[in-house]
């Protein structure tokens, strides 16, 4: 008997469209084109990561695209003054608040929001109060789902770089559990529970089949894969990867 799990949101990451088009400092390509053309092959949000340094993601993308994207914008965001700013002035439908250090090429683990959890209360009691839906980035750890709840935060997005990069079975499936039992509890208490980093077409399907979780954020593999069959098709891949994955034998 096949049973279908309730709908998966996948969140496509337009980063990396962006990284492209810095290298030269040109006008293409077009990020409102591929915004079109990414929800017109099935994405549900529109993720994007105005860091510090403005390597990839411009201010005039994030201002420009709010009245661009049909489905959400997802802003994903350092908890610093100026994106708090930032975000209160556009409104995004989302935010997510990730760790952020200059030196890395990408966001490299979840917030340490145990350590932090005082600031972080008041940081996004602010983004809350404008209605903003906050989501914080951590490490599928118990301790800091219990901690997000505690501050106020109604969204986690769990981490699973450390899942897809990981090339012993054993120890992959091992992280995968870990997933799977942070989705689970983070549901019991009350979050919605969201995952990404580092997933592709190869590893999302075992990520999708978890019950509790209510989307998917993958910017790095669509992009990839949209350089050999174009964006459209990549995303529908992706979607059609995430849906195999959510239908239960």
């Amino acid at each position: 008997m096949t049973s279908v799990l309730p709908h998966l949101r996948l969140g496509v990451n337009i980063d990396h469209i962006a990284t492209i088009r810095q290298q030269r400092h040109t006008v293409y390509p077009d990020l409102a084109e591929a915004v079109r053309l990414i929800e017109a092959a099935g994405a549900d949000i529109i993720t994007l990561h105005l860091r510090e340094d403005r390597r990839h993601i411009q201010d005039a993308d994030v201002y420009g695209l709010h009245s661009v994207i049909k489905t959400a914008m997802n802003l994903e965001m350092a908890s610093t003054a100026e994106m708090h700013a930032i975000a209160l002035e556009i409104r995004p439908r989302a935010c997510c608040l990730v760790p952020e250090r200059r030196q890395e090429l990408t966001t490299e683990g979840g917030l340490d929001v145990l350590t932090h959890e005082a600031r972080l209360r008041d940081y996004c009691a602010g983004l809350i109060e404008a209605g903003i839906e906050v989501s914080l980035f951590v490490e599928p750890d118990p301790a800091h789902l219990d901690a997000a709840r505690r501050i106020g935060a109604p969204v986690v997005e769990l981490h699973t770089g450390a899942y897809a990069s990981e090339a012993d079975p054993a120890r992959r499936e091992a992280l995968l559990d870990r997933i799977r039992q942070a989705a689970a509890h983070g549901q019991d208490i009350g979050l919605t529970v969201n995952a990404g980093h580092g997933l592709d077409y190869h590893n999302v399907g075992a990520v999708a089949a978890i019950p509790q979780l209510h989307e998917l954020n993958i910017g790095h593999a669509i992009i990839a894969q949209a350089l050999f069959c174009g964006i459209r098709e990549a995303v529908a891949q992706m979607r059609a990867a995430m849906d195999a994955g959510r239908t239960c034998s």
